[in-house]
C-alpha cells in the first residue's frame, strides 16, 4: 500500500469521526433523543427538561469535559468495578503506547533511512509504508541492534505496567469488598449433584444434609425446578400483551381487522389477541403448578455468613467426589434460568456441539479474509476481473479500494461474530450471564486474533508465495516475512474498526433511527425504556486486539502506533461518557475480565519475541537472534508469577477478608431484613405469580409483568 493509499484512509474516516461528533454534540442536546442518548439518566430521573435555546443547535464539546473531570471514584459509586476495570484497560494501554511512541521516535528514522527497499524512490505520497519498516535496515546493519534494545526494555515496561496493574485491581476488589453492602451471592453457594434417596426428595435430602453438617451456619435452600417449558409460555405471553397493548393504545377510529389464514376471512384482530392472551396465561398457571414436583438435583444454599459459605465452597461435601458438588453462585439478577434446568446430557452435548460449531465458523471465516486480501492488491484483481482494469487505473479509485474498503468489509462481516459468539457460549451449560459473557469473550478474542490476524497475515502473503504454508515448521522466518508486509493493512484497519467504529459508539445511529420509527411511525414514544448494558464480549475483544497489533508491530512498523494511541485516547473519553449517560451495569463481577487482558497482553509479548527471533534470523544478525531466546521464557515467568501471586485473589476472598467482613455486619441493625431477602433471592422468576397491569389512561405498558428469561 503507498502512503497516498493509506492517507485517503485516514481522511475518510477522520471526516466520519468528525462527522459524528458534531452530530453528537446537537442531537444529545434534543429532548425526543434522550432515551437514544442518555437513557440512564432518563430512568433515574436526573435529566432535568431544559427550554429551547441557540446552544440546543449548535456543536460543543462540553460532554468532553465532563467524562474528562469524572474521578474513578465517581465512575465506580455509577457503574460498579466491572466498568472501572473496563477503563483501566484504556489506562493501561495509553501508558504502554505512550513509552512506545518515544522510542518509535528513534526507530522511524532508522527505518527509513535504510535502502534494503529502494535508493531512489524520493516521492513520499507514492513511497511504500514498508520504506518506514524494519523491511528497509540492510540486512547485517549494525543499527539492527537498536531494536534488539528496544524489545528487551518495551517487554520489561509492559511487565511492569502488567504487575502494577495487576496490583492496584486486585487490592481495588477487596477496597470494594470492605466497603460494599452485603450481597446475595456472597452468602450463598450452588450444590449439584444431589444424590437421589428413596422416599423423600430432592429438597429434604437437602435441608437434612445441612441441617445435620452446618447447624450453625445453615441458613436456607431453594431447590431448582425444570422450568424450560414455563419459560417459553411466559415469554410468548409477555411478547403477546405488549403487542395487544400497542394495539389498544393506538388512536385511530379504524377497526383492527386482518385475516386469520392467508386468503382467509377477516376477524377482529384484538379479540383474537385477547383470547389467545387468556389461553396463554391460564397454560402458564397450570404448568407453575406442575413443576412445582419436577425438581432438579441442584439447589441454592444459603448461610448466615460468608465464612460459612466460603467453608461449604471449598471443602468436599460428601464421602463421593461426584455427588454434593459446590460451586460459586452468580447474582440472583445474574442467574441465566434457560439452560441451568437442562440435563447433564443436554448440556455435555451442547458444549460439544458449540465447540465444533465455533471452529467451522473460523474456517467459513477464510471467504472474506481471502476477498478482503485480494482488494489490497490491485493486480489480482485485474487479473481475476479484466473488465475492471479501466477503473482500477484511476488514482483515487485505486486508493479508496486499497486503503479503506478492505478494512470496512472485514470490520461488516466481524459485526456478526459476537452476537454468535454469545449464541454458542449460552448453550453450553453456564449458570449465569456473566459467564456466558466471559465465554464469548474469549471465542470473540481468540477468533479475531486468529482470522483477522493469523489469517491476514498469511493470506497476504500466499498470493504471492504460494508455497508459505509448507514451511510452517518454520514459524518464527515464515512470519518474520508475512507480518511486516501487513502493516499497511493493519493501519488502514485501525482507523476504520478503531476510530470510526468508536465514534459510532457514541453517536448510536441504530439506535437512533429506531427511536425516530418507534415515536413517528410506530406511535410509541411512551415505551418501557430499557437502560442498555456494555457488550464486553464485544469491546473486550477489539481492545485487546489492538493491543496485539501495537506489540507485535512495535519495533517491526512503529508507524502504526500513533494511530492506535489515537483509537486508545477516543475509547477513553467515548466510553467514560457512555457509563455516566447511557449505560447501566446488568451484573457485576468484581473485575473478573481483567485476568483476559494480562493474559492476552503476554500472548502478544511473546508472539512478538517469536516474530523477533525470526526477522533478526532472516536479517542476519544470528546473535541478536540467539539473544532473544531467553525473553519469551522470562515473560512467561512472570505471568507464572503474577497468576500465583493475584489470581487467587480473583477466584474467592481470603478468610482474612470474610471473617472481617462478617464482624462488621454483626453490629448491622438492617442484617435480619437482609435474611429475609436472602431466602427467597434465588426463587426462580418463572415461578412468581403473573401480575397483569391494564393501562387506564392510554399510555403503552408491559400487561404482563415477568422477570426477563
Amino acid at each position: 500500500m503507498l502512503l497516498s493509499a493509506l492517507l485517503t484512509s485516514v481522511g475518510i474516516n477522520l471526516g466520519l469521526c468528525l462527522l459524528f461528533f458534531t452530530l453528537y454534540s446537537v442531537l444529545k442536546k434534543q429532548p425526543g433523543n434522550a432515551k437514544v442518548y442518555a437513557p440512564r439518566l432518563v430512568v433515574e430521573g436526573k435529566l432535568q427538561p431544559s427550554d429551547f435555546n441557540l446552544e440546543r443547535i449548535l456543536p460543543s464539546a462540553s460532554w468532553v469535559r465532563k467524562a474528562w473531570e469524572t474521578s474513578e471514584e465517581e465512575l465506580l459509586s455509577i457503574s460498579g468495578l466491572d466498568a472501572v476495570i473496563f477503563m483501566r484497560i484504556f489506562v493501561f494501554s495509553i501508558k504502554m503506547f505512550t513509552f512506545a511512541m518515544i522510542i518509535a521516535i528513534i526507530l522511524l528514522p532508522i527505518n527509513y533511512l535504510g535502502d534494503q527497499l529502494t535508493l531512489a524512490d524520493f516521492d513520499l505520497p507514492n513511497k511504500s509504508l514498508e520504506s518506514f519498516s524494519i523491511s528497509n535496515v540492510n540486512d547485517g546493519s549494525n543499527r539492527l541492534w537498536i531494536h534488539f534494545s528496544v524489545v528487551y526494555i518495551f517487554t520489561g515496561f509492559v511487565c511492569y505496567l502488567l504487575y502494577s496493574e495487576f496490583k492496584y485491581i486486585s487490592s481495588k476488589r477487596i477496597a470494594c469488598f470492605y466497603s460494599s453492602e452485603p450481597k446475595l451471592h456472597q452468602f450463598t453457594v450452588l450444590v449439584r449433584s444431589i444424590p437421589v434417596s428413596s422416599g423423600i426428595s430432592f429438597s429434604e435430602s437437602v435441608e437434612n444434609f445441612f441441617t445435620q453438617y452446618y447447624p450453625d451456619t445453615y441458613l436456607s435452600h431453594i431447590i431448582v425446578r425444570r422450568t424450560s417449558k414455563l419459560q417459553k409460555l411466559i415469554s410468548d405471553a409477555d411478547n403477546l400483551s405488549r403487542r395487544l397493548l400497542h394495539m389498544k393504545s393506538r388512536r385511530s377510529t379504524q377497526q383492527k381487522v386482518g385475516r386469520a389464514r392467508f386468503l382467509g376471512r377477516k376477524v377482529d384482530l384484538l379479540d383474537q389477541y385477547e383470547k389467545k392472551r387468556e389461553f396463554l396465561l391460564e397454560s402458564v398457571r397450570m404448568e407453575q403448578a406442575l413443576v412445582t414436583g419436577q425438581e432438579v438435583p441442584a439447589a441454592f444454599v444459603s448461610f448466615k455468613s460468608r465464612f460459612g459459605a466460603a467453608i461449604a465452597l471449598h471443602i468436599k461435601q460428601g464421602a463421593n467426589p461426584t455427588e454434593w458438588n459446590t460451586e460459586t453462585a452468580p447474582e440472583p439478577q445474574d442467574v441465566y434460568w434457560p439452560f441451568f434446568s437442562a440435563s447433564f446430557m443436554r448440556i455435555w452435548i451442547s458444549n460439544y456441539m458449540a465447540i465444533v460449531a465455533c471452529i467451522v465458523l473460523t474456517i467459513l471465516f477464510f471467504g472474506p479474509v481471502l476477498l478482503v486480501q485480494s482488494l489490497t492488491h490491485l493486480n489480482q484483481l485485474e487479473t481475476w476481473f479484466p473488465f475492471l482494469k479501466g477503473i482500477l487505473s484511476m488514482k483515487l479509485v485505486s486508493q479508496v479500494i486499497t486503503g479503506y474498503l478492505p478494512s470496512l468489509i472485514l470490520q461488516m462481516f466481524l459485526y456478526f461474530v459476537p452476537p454468535i459468539m454469545i449464541m454458542l457460549s449460552s448453550i453450553q451449560g453456564y449458570i449465569a450471564r456473566s459467564q456466558i459473557e466471559k465465554s464469548a469473550c474469549y471465542k470473540v478474542l481468540w477468533f479475531t486474533i486468529w482470522n483477522v490476524f493469523f489469517v491476514n497475515v498469511l493470506s497476504g502473503s500466499v498470493l504471492y508465495q504460494t508455497n508459505v504454508f509448507l514451511e510452517l515448521k518454520k514459524i518464527p522466518n515464515v512470519l518474520a516475512v508475512a507480518v511486516p508486509g501487513q502493516a499497511e493493512f493493519f493501519i488502514a484497519y485501525v482507523v476504520t474498526s478503531g476510530w470510526t467504529s468508536t465514534s459510532s459508539e457514541l453517536f448510536q445511529l441504530v439506535q437512533l433511527i429506531w427511536s425516530f420509527i418507534e415515536r413517528n411511525i410506530l406511535g410509541r414514544s411512551d415505551d418501557h425504556l430499557e437502560v442498555p448494558s456494555v457488550l464486553y464480549h464485544r469491546e473486550i475483544p477489539k481492545i485487546l486486539f489492538f493491543v496485539l497489533l501495537g506489540i507485535t508491530y512495535f519495533f517491526l512498523a512503529p508507524l502504526i502506533l500513533p494511530f492506535i494511541l489515537v483509537y486508545f485516547c477516543l475509547g477513553y473519553i467515548v466510553f467514560r461518557n457512555q457509563f455516566l449517560t447511557v449505560y447501566s451495569p446488568k451484573y457485576e463481577t468484581n473485575g473478573k475480565f481483567w485476568p483476559i487482558v494480562h493474559n492476552s497482553t503476554i500472548f502478544s509479548l511473546v508472539l512478538m519475541h517469536i516474530i523477533a527471533f525470526g526477522i533478526f534470523g532472516l536479517k542476519n544478525i544470528p546473535l541478536a537472534s540467539s539473544f532473544m531466546i531467553p525473553l519469551p521464557v522470562m515473560t512467561l515467568l512472570f505471568n507464572n508469577y503474577c497468576h500465583k501471586r493475584f489470581l487467587p485473589m480473583f477466584d474467592s476472598y481470603a478468610a482474612e477478608c470474610l471473617i472481617k467482613k462478617d464482624k462488621y455486619d454483626q453490629s448491622d441493625a438492617t442484617m435480619d431484613a437482609f435474611y429475609e431477602k436472602l431466602v427467597t433471592a434465588y426463587r426462580d422468576p418463572a415461578l412468581s405469580p403473573i401480575q397483569i397491569t391494564e393501562n387506564t389512561d392510554g399510555h403503552r405498558s408491559p400487561l404482563l409483568q415477568a422477570i426477563g428469561i
